[in-house]
């Protein structure tokens, strides 16, 4: 197996929605120290692209890919509690 990139969930506590985020290999070592599992962040600059339905990990059209110019911050204080369980559907997973 090849590395390609590192693979986050984007949870809008507002619409109830889910959607695929991206940072491929070449930025991973920059991104890298600020994801965190189970971390929440705020993220800011990033593109925005149709999702392929070859690597669709949810049922939203769109995904979010980190650029060179995305910044994310970890959100400590005042974060919402989010249920993961109910926002995903893994029969969305297709492979």
């Amino acid at each position: 197996m090849e590395f390609v990139g590192i693979t986050v969930l984007f949870l809008d506590e507002n619409v109830n929605s889910v959607i695929h985020g991206f940072t491929p290999v070449e930025r991973t070592n920059h991104y890298m120290p600020s994801l965190k599992a189970d971390s929440i962040v705020k993220v800011d600059r990033f593109e925005v692209a149709r999702c392929s339905s070859m690597y669709k990990i949810t049922d939203h059209s769109f995904l979010i890919r980190f650029i060179s110019l995305t910044i994310i911050d970890e959100v400590i204080t005042d974060a919402p509690e989010i249920n993961l369980q109910s926002r995903l559907d893994c029969s969305t997973i297709t492979k």
